[in-house]
């Protein structure tokens, strides 16, 4: 096996693990010799795996000797226990995963023949190889074709493309909101305005019927492309707009969201109608909510979408704030996910005491999103890939900035215990559990100081605003947890996923406070 391939495995079978061993299974003794040894709960079957920051080598039980496993074998135990699980079978999934390996392995191949970007945002952007930790098939493509298709607009293969510029007639126009950030992308004919879309999204679709008969019709005209290159971001179908000096004349950056006829982790990612409208509902209230704050946390609002009248689904753009007028002078960005993950430029490298790091994390992070939702009703989706720390010129948080309205929840249009448990699984599960895991591994003798002082945090923010919600989860065993494995596997909507109680981090230890 080449390194590739051997990376490959490691990289698709760490989430995989993940998702298995919380979802399916429990401890089967102590850890031994940097090991730990499970019970998957329907079949009985045992698993070992070596412990560290991500669960690797697994070796399965055969009666007589561990036997080690790759990543089929992985999947079809996978397959076995949860079609013991839940009584249904999923060949789809089983096949993701499988295809989910050869993705990582494609990017892992061009990846090798790039230069990392020098910006260290964008590197951490571009960094997420393994992706989602904790989904069974976290960089699956499903319905985006072959490698030759999408690698050349692979945030993971650091891609750089231009844009397909569209012209749509007047009569024909969906807008939205403020677009002007559009309409100085090109020059539009007489008319028409202008409507940039994602290479990808258009390749996939422009043969479409509906799409062959708006452009035979003239409601849409292919106008070439940009002459300058957006860049892929870690969503993939989201884009970074540069300012100046790569687009003269620009105001400022910017990012665009589009549609895209892929299955990416739970989702097709296409734009429905209906996002359309919360996103045009619920920016504005979260926009007030950070606007409000007397802190320096950022909202990257999403001022407007234009899209075409009949193709409202297939080709909408997004237009969401550029980092530039929100983050602080002499302040660097860095994806929070990529923390976790790694890339050049990792602040948590340059680390010899985690402590007054991770306490500045949890300063920024923690009171803004519980501000906003304590204030104004309103819980940002604060997972790692939608949050951005900002970092000084020593590598030590000063900002959070947080992203995307799609999945923002809004009190009362979404009910408040429905909000608060998205809230939770977010900010305690997805994001802090994952910061801390990793100091923790890299400095075992300041684990026992993280969760303190967490809980340190959360009491101050209680006692700003009141919220008996933040009591009862610091008095709570356990927290919800998405389960991506189990929801996947019985097809659940990508809007209601099932969750799993996962022991509480915040919770008090017995014996101790």
């Amino acid at each position: 096996m080449d390194t590739f391939a051997r990376e490959a495995d490691a990289l698709a079978m760490a989430p995989l693990l993940n998702c298995l061993l919380r979802e399916a299974a429990a401890p089967a003794g102590e850890p031994a010799a940097g090991r730990t040894v499970h019970r998957l709960r329907v079949t009985g079957r045992l698993l070992s795996v070596r412990t560290g920051h991500r669960p690797s080598a697994p070796e399965l039980w055969t009666g007589g000797t561990w036997r080690p496993l790759r990543h089929p074998g992985l999947v079809d135990l996978t397959v076995q226990e949860m079609h013991a699980v839940t009584g249904r079978r999923n060949a789809a999934l089983a096949a993701e995963m499988a295809a989910g390996r050869a993705v990582v392995e494609a990017l892992l191949a061009a990846r090798a023949r790039t230069t990392a970007p020098d910006d260290p945002w964008l590197r951490s952007e571009q960094a997420l190889v393994m992706g989602h930790p904790y989904h069974p098939a976290p960089k699956a493509r499903r319905g985006g074709g072959p490698p030759g298709t999408w690698l050349r607009y692979a945030p993971e293969a650091r891609a750089r493309f231009p844009l397909v510029l569209l012209g749509v007639r007047q009569d024909a126009l969906l807008d939205d909101g403020d677009t002007r950030a559009l309409d100085a992308l090109g020059q539009a004919p007489p008319g028409y305005r202008l409507l940039p879309a994602h290479p990808w999204q258009f390749g996939l679709t422009h043969r479409l019927p509906a799409v062959r008969a708006a452009f035979a019709q003239g409601r849409l005209v292919h106008l070439g492309h940009t002459p300058w290159n957006a860049r892929a971001t870690a969503s993939v179908r989201t884009v970074h707009v540069p300012g100046r000096p790569e687009r003269p004349g620009a105001a400022g950056d910017l990012f665009l969201k589009f549609s895209l006829e892929v299955r990416i982790t739970n989702d097709v990612r296409r734009i429905r109608r209906h996002e359309l409208r919360h996103v045009r509902r619920t920016d504005p209230l979260v926009t007030e909510a950070f606007r409000a704050m007397d802190r320096p946390a950022a909202w990257l609002s999403e001022r407007g979408h234009r899209t075409v009248r009949g193709l409202d689904e297939t080709f909408p753009v997004l237009v969401r704030d550029g980092l530039d007028d929100h983050v602080l002078p002499a302040a660097t960005p860095l994806l929070a996910a990529a923390l976790t993950e790694g890339f050049e430029g990792n602040p948590l490298d340059r680390l010899t005491d985690p402590l007054p790091w991770w306490s500045a994390y949890l300063g920024r992070v923690v009171p803004p999103v519980l501000d906003a939702y304590a204030r104004h009703g309103v819980a940002v989706e604060c997972h790692l890939q939608n949050t951005l720390i900002a970092v000084d010129p020593s590598g030590h948080p000063v900002q959070a900035v947080f992203r995307d309205t799609e999945g923002a929840k809004a009190v009362p249009a979404t009910p408040r215990e429905a909000a608060w448990r998205r809230l939770v699984y977010c900010l305690v599960v997805n994001n802090l559990t994952e910061i801390a895991h990793v100091l923790a591994h890299r400095f075992p003798r300041a684990a026992e100081c993280l969760w303190p002082a967490a809980r340190r945090e959360f009491r101050r923010c209680a006692k700003e605003h009141g919220l008996p919600e933040i009591e009862a989860l610091l008095a709570a065993a356990t927290v919800p947890c998405k389960a991506n494995l189990l929801s996947r596997w019985i097809d659940a909507d990508g809007t209601d996923p099932r969750y799993v109680p996962v022991p509480n981090p915040l919770a008090v230890p017995a014996g101790f406070e």
